[in-house]
């Protein structure tokens, strides 16, 4: 997601107190169980959005209300969620222009407005908005395992590249005028959610990790299988991909997920951002169609990927170089603002937080044909999108607005058919051999 934009945009939120999260009504089974996707919550834990800040309510409510969804409905304690994983932008703010290591290579940042910048924002962000996500991921310690992945936003800097030209013809009020945006530095990124970190030392279900954690592998069982997870950094390099498919050699034959923050685009292709396009800035970092031609395609035992960073939902399927199913979904609902809206401001001016937004990805592996059942979920207004009569009125001007509303609410909630599953995989193992 574009930082500029979030930098000049107004911040004024306002929000009702937080009810509990209801459960979810069904307890996973030898051969039904959820895997939850949690999209982009920057905006929750954005240190401009809290009540020290002189907004009406703590954004960082609605975050952390989410994580407790998860960990209440967690399969060790009596719910069907078995495995859960971040998309990336876990926070929002960077804490220095730019790191070392890029300073070191030439790029440059360019100069901001005297008003904004990460001299102004590091207090912010190491008080408020990585505590805050410490103290969400925490809900999750110990009901089951989980991964996150670092998205441009979590980068120590994050930065307008000098060397970049602007595009001056573009429309006023079109970022690409601004020029492109890199990131570097994962200090802060490695101090909370390193392989070291307490979240994941000497935990059993962390397998490895690369990069001090910003790439990471997890594994759990559910369904008569044993399933890999690797988490990639955003924009990942060779390096990381040239891991993760060791990670893979290492454990053959599990059916594995990919999760990384910048895969689809909300039309369904693997796109950057036209000021986000890390690759076409440096040539270092993989682009998602390089990560698909490295990594993705070429090893038989990834048959999903999940992703957030570009706001909507988007699905597709390939082959892979085997022939394959991969099972691609963009999950992403930070620009969400009718709570907000609800509680008074301006939809013109409302600033998105994401409503509460998740996915739930619900596999029932007793039929012939394994199916995956994929709905969208608000722990905020406590039901799916099917359940809201508003939901296309809402969300698709915004998202999807050449849909229409039957065509919007099929983006978040449908059916994928893993058809190859059994044939790749094999037909698992039953409740009395597990």
């Amino acid at each position: 997601m574009s930082m500029m934009r979030k930098l000049f945009r107004s911040a004024v939120l306002a929000l009702g107190l937080l009810a509990a999260a209801p459960s979810l009504a069904q307890q996973a089974t030898d051969a039904r169980f959820t895997i939850a996707v949690i999209p982009d919550t920057q905006n929750y834990v954005d240190h401009t959005r809290q009540r020290a800040a002189g907004f009406p309510f703590d954004a960082r409510d609605m975050m952390t209300e989410q994580f407790r969804f998860i960990a209440d409905n967690a399969a060790s304690r009596g719910g069907d969620i078995v495995f859960a994983t971040g998309a990336g932008d876990v926070w929002q703010h960077p804490v220095i222009d730019i790191d070392p290591d890029h300073a070191a290579r030439g790029f440059s940042p360019r100069a901001l407005p005297s008003d904004v910048g990460p001299a102004k924002w590091a207090p912010g962000v190491r008080e408020v908005e990585i505590p805050a996500s410490i103290a969400a991921y925490r809900l999750l310690d110990g009901a089951l395992p989980f991964s996150a992945v670092p998205g441009n936003h979590d980068y120590d800097a994050q930065w307008w590249e000098e060397s970049w030209p602007r595009d001056l013809t573009a429309p006023e009020g079109d970022l690409r005028r601004l020029g492109m945006i890199h990131v570097g530095g994962l200090t802060e990124w490695v101090r909370v959610f390193g392989a070291a970190s307490p979240f994941f030392k000497d935990r059993p279900w962390y397998v490895g990790s690369h990069d001090g954690g910003a790439d990471s592998a997890q594994v759990f069982e559910a369904g008569g299988y044993r399933f890999l997870h690797i988490g990639l950094q955003f924009a990942p390099s060779d390096a990381s991909l040239k891991w993760a498919e060791t990670v893979i050699h290492a454990h053959p034959g599990l059916p594995t997920l990919i999760s990384t923050h910048d895969f689809l685009d909300k039309t369904g292709q693997r796109r950057a951002h036209p000021v986000v396009d890390i690759n076409a800035l440096d040539p270092f970092d993989n682009s998602a169609q390089g990560v698909w031609d490295k990594l993705i395609s070429r090893n038989p035992q990834i048959f999903m990927v999940l992703s957030g960073h570009h706001n909507g939902q988007a699905f597709r399927t390939d082959p892979n170089r085997q022939g394959g199913a991969v099972y691609q979904l963009l999950s992403d609902y930070q620009d969400r603002n009718r709570a907000a809206v609800g509680a008074g401001l301006d939809a013109a001016k409302a600033p998105g937080l994401g409503d509460g937004w998740l996915r739930l990805m619900a596999f029932d592996m007793t039929g012939e044909v394994p199916t995956v059942r994929v709905r969208t979920y608000s722990t905020h207004f406590k039901r799916y999108a099917s359940d809201e009569p508003n939901y296309a009125l809402w969300y698709k001007p915004n998202e999807q607005p050449q849909m229409t509303d039957e065509e919007f609410l099929a983006q978040d909630e449908f059916t994928i058919r893993l058809e190859d599953f059994r044939a790749r995989f094999g037909p698992g193992r039953s409740a009395s051999q597990q």
